[in-house]
């Protein structure tokens, strides 16, 4: 019955022809294609004569047809391996059921007449196959093209190469990936196996069934004499390593050599390797003695006492060949699992003084960015590097660890800064040192990526994103220009005609324009089956100039790019606009960019951005436009977040940078999620908020926390001495450096104090980190922590990670971990579902301080307007001065008893938020009288730049 199925099976198959260069794989567990592969070497194996020449008494278990207890003996050896490869996929399914291992094939030629017993071992496991039949006469290029392929496929989990031997080139072999390598004839794996780390390369499935033979022979061989003729190279090898390491002791010998028979009558077993023509006569076999031809399955062996093509070695090869592939596809599901870290942290040298920051990075030599991935469990395939120190991390890592728990997450936020900062980058890249390089626990820090412009200001490109962000978005700016010109200059008609052009004399909508057709509620495909009324629909934008919320942006602080005039040369035909651009961080791609959690997501976000409203009242958005799709494809590789590491080689994401008083100024959500994951459950991920916690963090949580799901455990509150001087009164930064501690104190029990306050609205423990500057005293820096418990920080600490590197953070290190482990009890500031002025007042009154807000006559016709078009539902994204709590730049402390003046509502409907303006905010900055361009340079000669910091 079994043999019928099987016959039955095959013979379905056979009507599935496979062509020369062509792949055809086997669609279910028992489905299988043509063209399934046997061992490239065949066994005749049997026992001998004695030497006088009597009639053979054979011995041997090896699959002899003659005698049916060898043959059932040999069977069994099958049956076992057969029945613990079954198992092992069993195994395999509970963990993940949709599992299904996969054997590639790769031959010259189409001859199926080795691939049977493949292929009915194949049906016993449960095996699928895929046979890549090349042309007989195939190049070295058309085989390593090939298993580049199978390389790359994740479903592919072992490679046979049935190839001549002279087409197994070093080169084939060095392209073979060792994982996939189920023969194991790769230089690695073979390396592997004389060294006996068999934990992650593979036995050579014929050496493997030699071995079985030898240790199940009648007679035990341990300690007796095995003699290899012929077959120099992997396999001989291979088949010594293992006889060598079971007790047995090895003698090879060619099949020139004039001491051959002597050799052969005096060995225990004799393993006969590349046999070709060649033929060991019975009477040189000593009684009892093992012999086993290995050769190829084609060549007829006129003297291999009577035994047919298919009774020797070939079923118990293939049963190891498909065991290899089950043990990989085990070792794959084991690879995709969350994997522990090995962080190898670096050493730092702190001098006296501290030298710059560009000394002090150009003294430290970073691990290359592929070992910093595999030592936080990264996949090479999840890493696409930019050089040698920085690389972009494929999404695809979420998925793979989805049901890893998260690790704890903490945000740094800081209290109202000087012009200078306060430091809390400083602070999130020195605590996430101390946690890693000296409290050993797992750690990422998630960094905004800094734009050019404020510093001249200098990111170097880096991976490229805010470039991209920029392209993107001057996508859309033309597209909204070129879309009001073609309308204003042509008919419906001839509109329509370019809009859906006819190619081969066949017209059609492209998807972008059916979706567009859809919202319009016309429900058709064919552009022959529109009514003149319904293709004036679909052809006028008819956006209004006045209307176009839109701007072009450029990453430099070009003041005189703030109001423009375009349209002036004469093949606009007039279609003259004033228009402006922002600075590259402010455009609403780099807030999709922060707030998309897939890539998917980020594709709708940029369909959904509205830029201007018809003439009649109606948004216009890009996907109106028919650009969203072209913006996800410039957008790419800029959503995938890029890796880098600090000073200490521990791991951070530097991913998205929008301005926290003009945007919501944190970095990315995707970057946050696969820390994480990556981190593990007792590791932290520490991210920062923009300027103040009443700007940047207020957004972190009402914002980002709405869109991501995630909840930070602990917020670290950064300040420093000198700001809070300044809040308690005293002038300006640089211009009060004495010990003032009444000032100190001044500043603790109201800007300090109203941070502290502003946290505990979303119900998370604050830790106050004082970052400490060389000019303070030790006496300030007690003086802020003791005011800053008194005022509810759960602890309070000196950070002297500027001088010290991690060491100096790792206090507040232990506090953060002390603080993380306690519950908290986060809520959101404001139900969404409140109105648009509801949800600014409760902002201003409750974190800024303010009594009340006044809304100018533009901004209250703006939220009536958005919540006519459904937008009512979303958060708000406060762009206001960073400088003060309040409106006012010059009102240090926690200012009170004033009314928060909205000048205007403006909608980021793709980023998915609402943000009005508090007094007059610039989103194009302007250089300064002494840009730092002046002392940025470069030596022609190393390569290295000069004047960065």
């Amino acid at each position: 019955m079994k043999l019928a199925l099987i016959r039955s099976a095959y013979m379905s198959l056979r009507a599935h022809q496979v062509r020369p260069g062509s792949r055809f794989t086997g669609f279910s567990r028992r489905c299988l294609p043509i063209g399934i592969t046997s061992s490239r070497l065949s066994l005749r194996a049997a026992s001998a004569t004695s030497s006088t020449g009597t009639n053979p008494k054979l011995t041997g278990n090896f699959g002899v047809q003659s005698q049916k207890g060898d043959e059932s003996d040999y069977d069994n050896h099958v049956r076992k391996v057969v029945q613990s490869t079954r198992e092992a996929i069993v195994t395999l399914q509970k963990r993940n059921p949709a599992i299904q291992p996969l054997l590639a094939i790769l031959q010259a030629g189409e001859d199926d007449s080795m691939l049977e017993i493949n292929k009915k071992m194949a049906v016993k496991i449960g095996l699928n196959i895929t046979q890549i039949c090349l042309v007989k006469e195939c190049s070295e290029d058309d085989i390593v093209e090939e298993l580049l392929k199978l390389n790359d496929d994740p479903k592919v989990h072992g490679i046979y190469l049935h190839l001549p031997p002279a087409s197994i080139t070093s080169r084939v072999l060095n392209t073979l990936k060792p994982e996939k390598d189920i023969e194991g004839i790769s230089d690695l794996n073979m390396g592997r196996l004389i060294r006996g780390d068999l934990s992650k390369g593979f036995v050579p499935p014929l050496a493997s069934a030699v071995l079985d033979l030898l240790e199940n022979h009648d007679t035990p061989l341990e300690g007796k004499t095995v003699l290899l003729v012929g077959g120099e190279g992997p396999l001989q090898l291979a088949v010594q390593c293992l006889i060598e390491r079971s007790g047995m002791v090895t003698l090879k010998s060619h099949w020139s050599s004039k001491s051959l028979q002597a050799q052969v009558m005096q060995a225990d077993a004799v393993v006969l390797l590349d046999v070709g023509n060649m033929y060991v006569p019975p009477t040189w076999i000593r009684p009892g003695a093992a012999i086993i031809y290995c050769k190829p399955a084609l060549e007829k062996d006129e003297n291999a006492f009577g035994l047919s093509s298919k009774s020797g070695l070939e079923s118990l090869t293939a049963a190891y060949r498909t065991q290899n592939v089950v043990r990989s596809c085990s070792r794959w599901l084991k690879g995709q699992e969350y994997r522990p870290w090995h962080l190898r942290s670096l050493k730092l040298q702190p001098l006296t003084p501290v030298p710059s920051d560009l000394e002090i990075s150009r003294a430290q030599i970073p691990k290359p960015v592929d070992q910093l991935a595999e030592e936080i469990g990264l996949l090479p395939e999840e890493l696409e590097a930019y050089g040698r120190s920085k690389a972009k991390v494929r999404l695809s890592v979420l998925e793979r660890l989805q049901s890893q728990p998260n690790g704890k997450y903490i945000l740094v936020a800081g209290i109202t800064p000087t012009p200078l900062g306060e430091g809390k980058s400083t602070v999130t890249v020195g605590l996430v040192q101390a946690l890693s390089a000296h409290l050993r626990l797992n750690s990422f820090a998630c960094l905004r990526q800094p734009s050019q412009g404020p510093t001249f200001g200098f990111n170097l490109h880096l991976t490229g994103d805010i470039h991209a962000i920029t392209a993107a978005n001057n996508l859309v700016a033309a597209a909204i220009d070129a879309r009001m010109l073609h309308e204003a200059t042509q008919s419906d008609k001839a509109l329509f005609n370019r809009l859906v052009p006819s190619v081969n004399g066949v017209r059609k909508f492209s998807p972008i324009q059916i979706s567009r057709l859809q919202r319009l509620g016309i429900r058709k495909t064919d552009p022959a089956s529109l009514t003149p009324e319904e293709i004036n629909a679909f052809v006028r934008l008819d956006l209004d100039p006045s209307k176009i919320t839109w701007q072009r942006v450029v990453d430099t602080n070009d003041r005189f790019l703030r109001k423009i005039t375009v349209g002036q040369a004469s093949s606009e035909k007039g279609q003259i606009r004033e228009t402006g651009f922002d600075i590259a961080v402010a455009s609403e791609i780099m807030a999709i960019l922060a707030l998309a959690d897939s890539l998917g997501d980020m594709k709708n976000r940029l369909a959904r951005m509205v830029v201007g409203t018809s003439r009649s009242g109606q948004p216009i958005t890009a996907e109106d436009l028919g650009v969203s799709g072209a913006l996800a494809v410039l957008m790419k590789d800029a959503i995938k977040p890029t890796l880098m590491q600090t000073l200490e080689g521990t791991p951070v994401f530097v991913h998205a940078g929008p301005f926290a008083n003009i945007a919501h100024g944190n970095s990315s959500v995707l970057a946050d999620k696969l820390a994480l994951k990556l981190v593990g459950q007792d590791g932290f991920v520490v991210t920062e908020a923009g300027f103040g916690a009443d700007i940047g963090m207020e957004k972190f949580f009402n914002i980002k926390c709405r869109a991501s799901g995630l909840r930070p455990s602990v917020v670290v509150l950064v300040a420093t001495v000198r700001a809070l001087k300044m809040h308690g009164g005293g002038p300006n930064v640089g211009q009060h450096s004495a010990v003032n501690l009444s000032l100190v104190a001044g500043g603790c029990r109201s800007n300090l104090r109203k941070q502290i306050q502003i946290v505990h609205l979303f119900g998370v423990p604050v830790v106050v980190a004082v970052n400490v500057f060389k000019t303070d005293t030790q006496a300030e820096i007690d003086l802020v922590c003791q005011i800053a418990k008194e005022c509810g920080a759960s602890d309070a600490l000196p950070c002297n990670h500027w001088a010290q590197g991690g060491r100096g953070c790792s206090e507040l290190a232990q506090a953060v971990k002390e603080a993380a482990s306690k519950p908290s009890d986060y809520q959101f500031l404001y139900n969404t579902e409140m109105s648009i002025v509801e949800k600014i007042r409760t902002i201003a009154q409750r974190v800024y301080g303010a009594d009340d807000i006044e809304l100018s006559p533009e901004a209250k016709t703006k939220t009536d307007y958005y919540h006519q078009q459904g937008y009512g539902s979303l958060p708000i994204c406060m762009a206001k001065t960073h400088l003060s709590l309040s409106h006012m730049p010059d009102k240090k402390g926690a200012p009170t008893g004033f009314v928060l003046p909205i000048r205007d509502v403006r909608a980021s409907i793709g980023a998915g938020f609402i943000y009005p303006l508090v007094g007059t905010m610039s989103t194009m900055p302007g250089l300064p009288t002494r840009p730092c361009f002046y002392d940025i340079d470069l030596d022609p000669v190393t390569e290295e730049i000069t004047g960065l910091f």
